[in-house]
């Protein structure tokens, strides 16, 4: 059962929930206004700790380390780079688990993995090398620590488990770290996730973390605040079952996570060899929650996320019993999201069962130890047979891999016909066992979006992704591919002790943290390019509609697609002729149309007739400034940046010319964060009804507006049959940095400038 409450509640001793002040004075006595309650949360200890403004409404923090990946570190290091930076000032570590299939593009991605080695030398920081651990699998092994903050350029840099406060953020945030500025937050609220009971055997940390998911994601319940794990459920978990519930909760659109910590905690940090980095974290005795999802684990089942979302989740009993009705209701969904293939998951439907062809058990989610550990035990002495399926699993680092090594796992699980891969994230973003066309894959991975598994609809390749828990993947497999839940098996779970080596770490990472050597010389392969140079804000702003997209939501993977484009992330003008290609192919042509114009603008040429046209209709109802208006393009998306914290979605809009983002929504802070460090106004409005895709939006005084913070503005839609309309379109609260980043006309002029 997993129940949401109303409104905000009042925890007590950590166990009781009061739903109101005066029902909590009169049943215990104790006494204490919202506001002070507030202060009694474990998340608003640590944000305290970290904040340096003295305003806890307005946070301006600090974190204690940073960390990226080969998708993302070059250009977080270039922008630092133009923006004045000299060394790392805080522990920065640079794994190597996302582009590591190096055959992609040539020797592009080891160029820039050379070039992270080369920056840890000259600036301080600690580089992993390729496939020796997946991102968050060693920053919780050698990074966490209970009331630490950890900022990552990965959506999943989750750490609450082990009692760290972890965001993830696009590079944009990571900058600025980097360069001795603040991360800048009004203060999240927080929401008790309230645990009680104990999962029955064969319902893992996925089904957990779904269950949630599906509770909370359409509701916006969690959206941007921090999830706090309490109640005395949790000391019934082991900590890698809690730390695959954690890094799922990004999938909420929650902010952050953070965990109570217990002996579990600091059996692990010990285990680790880090016994200094546990204290104990645990809410006030009155601590007031802006809500809370009310968990009873002894009732949650074996769930499935069906395509194309982790909240779109059932029990697996309940779509067995109902599957050509669900099944086909989620083709029709998936169908009108995707476009020129189409997705057939009834006709998996046949032989008394649902028959899937490929099963993954991988990375910061499905590769820790203990679950890779439940998947021996379900497969010892068993096949996978010699039919469509197959099976991968992707244990998340060298150390959990040689200790499953030693105690005989990855034996059984490469002798029942299973695949043991390298510490890698391929599979989550589409660069690692990609299905074949029309097959259906079950994962113990992250997510399950449009073409995250690498299929490419607009080529006719489609595949469906469900998310499980890596048991029932297992309990799957030993069926041949027919859908089980572990629950269904009479399994003996053996959960052998974990015993930490870090040597393979001190032999092979490089850690030069403290010790930067200014001398050293970035290694640049051929690929690896700097920004293209970004105009401000001019005093009016008209941009273009290239790209209008009707969707409810529209996610990062769908404004810049994952998989081997990413080859091409440290080169902005060659990614960006990725930009929407699965989900509008013609944006980039349109685009660079619009961005053509500007620069002939720059130029001193002559306007094109279109544009005089539209200056023609707009001087009917205002002055207007041509030769002074920097034209740019824009898309609209209903909600827009579920999903990865990469900044790119953002850039290579930007560097295609786009001025603006128009939205009802933006999914996730994370994405609007990265407009705004790219210079783009990050523009709400109530009625897209009123603009088209072609039409012209004129925002007179848009400079003066957002450095003044005013919030709310007018704008002028022109048709193409010379039609002007107002609209109103806003921006939502800007910090001042914020409304200067935008002015400017990215993060890195704001730097240069400032």
């Amino acid at each position: 059962m997993v129940k949401l409450y109303d409104g905000g509640i009042y925890l007590v001793d950590g166990k009781d929930i009061y739903t109101d002040a005066a029902q909590m004075q009169a049943q215990t006595g104790l006494s204490a206004s919202k506001e002070q309650a507030e202060q009694g949360t474990i998340a608003y200890g640590i944000l305290k700790a970290h904040n340096e403004s003295g305003d806890m409404k307005n946070l301006r923090m600090r974190f204690d380390s940073l960390t990226s990946h080969d998708i993302t570190y070059v250009g977080i290091i270039q922008t630092a780079r133009a923006s004045g930076m000299k060394a790392f000032p805080m522990p920065y570590v640079l794994t190597n688990c996302h582009n590591s299939l190096c055959a992609v593009g040539g020797t592009i991605n080891e160029d820039d993995h050379m070039f992270a080695l080369s920056a840890a030398h000259k600036y301080g920081g600690i580089y992993v090398p390729t496939n020796m651990a997946v991102i968050h699998s060693y920053n919780r092994e050698m990074m966490s620590g209970c009331g630490r903050m950890i900022l990552g350029s990965d959506s999943h840099t989750r750490y609450g488990a082990l009692g760290t406060l972890a965001v993830g953020e696009g590079g944009g945030e990571l900058a600025k770290q980097l360069v001795g500025r603040t991360y800048d937050v009004t203060r999240p609220g927080v929401v008790a996730i309230y645990l009680t009971g104990k999962p029955q055997p064969g319902v893992g940390p996925q089904d957990v973390a779904l269950s949630i998911i599906g509770a909370v994601y359409a509701k916006g319940y969690v959206k941007n605040k921090v999830m706090e794990f309490v109640g005395p459920g949790v000391s019934s978990l082991p900590i890698e079952y809690r730390n695959g519930i954690d890094v799922m909760t990004t999938e909420t659109t929650c902010w952050s996570s953070i965990w109570v910590t217990d002996q579990a905690t600091k059996d692990y940090l010990t285990i680790h060899g880090r016994p200094e980095a546990y204290k104990e974290l645990k809410p006030a005795q009155v601590a007031y929650y802006d809500g809370c999802v009310y968990v009873d684990l002894s009732t949650v089942e074996c769930t499935i996320a069906l395509p194309m979302h982790p909240s779109y989740t059932y029990t697996i009993a309940e779509l067995k019993a109902n599957a050509k009705d669900i099944l086909h209701e989620c083709e029709k969904k998936a169908n009108e999201q995707i476009t020129g293939a189409t997705l057939d998951l009834v006709s998996k439907v046949h032989d008394g069962g649902i028959w899937v062809d490929q099963g993954l058990v991988a990375g910061c989610s499905g590769g820790t130890f203990d679950n890779v550990c439940a998947v021996a035990d379900i497969l010892r002495g068993h096949s996978c047979g010699n039919g469509t399926f197959k099976m991968s699993v992707y244990p998340g680092s060298m150390p959990a891999y040689i200790q499953l090594m030693k105690n005989g796992a990855l034996t059984d699980i490469a002798s029942a016909g299973a695949i043991i891969r390298e510490c890698f994230c391929g599979p989550c973003f589409g660069a690692g066992d990609t299905p074949a066309n029309g097959e259906f894959s079950i994962r113990h991975t992250t997510r399950n979006f449009p073409n995250r598994e690498g299929s490419k609809p607009g080529e006719g390749q489609m595949a469906g992704v469900a998310l499980m828990d890596a048991r029932s993947i297992a309990a799957t497999a030993i069926n041949g591919g027919k859908l089980t839940a572990a629950t269904e098996l009479d399994v003996d779970y053996t959960t052998p002790k974990y015993f930490f080596d870090k040597s393979v770490y001190d032999k092979r990472v490089y850690n030069g943290y403290g010790k930067p050597e200014p001398e050293h010389e970035l290694k640049m392969g051929p690929n690896i390019k700097d920004w293209p140079e970004q105009p401000a804000l001019s005093e009016d702003l008209l941009v273009k509609v290239v790209s209008y997209i009707t969707d409810p939501v529209t996610t990062t993977d769908e404004l810049i697609p994952s998989g081997e484009t990413s080859s091409y992330r440290s080169n902005p003008l060659r990614l960006a002729e990725f930009a929407l290609s699965r989900k509008d192919p013609a944006y980039v042509g349109r685009a660079k149309a619009v961005q053509k114009i500007e620069v002939e603008r720059e130029q001193g040429k002559p306007l094109p007739e279109e544009i005089m046209a539209v200056y023609a209709a707009l001087k009917a109802h205002m002055p207007v400034d041509p030769q002074n208006t920097v034209i740019g393009s824009t898309i609209y998306a209903n909600k827009p940046g579920d999903g990865s914290a990469r900044e790119q979605a953002a850039s290579c809009q930007r560097v295609l010319g786009a001025c603006a983002n128009l939205a009802r929504e933006y999914a996730t802070k994370r994405y609007r964060s990265n407009c705004i460090n790219w210079g783009m106004a990050p523009l709400l409005v109530t009625d897209p009804d009123a603009f088209a895709l072609g039409d012209y939006v004129f925002v007179p005084g848009i400079r003066k507006a957002i450095l003044e913070g005013t919030e709310s503005f007018d704008a002028y839609v022109v048709k193409p049959d010379g039609a002007v309309s107002k609209i109103a379109v806003s921006t939502g609260y800007l910090t001042p940095d914020e409304r200067q980043i935008i002015a400017d006309g990215c993060l890195i002029n704001y730097y240069r400038n400032h």
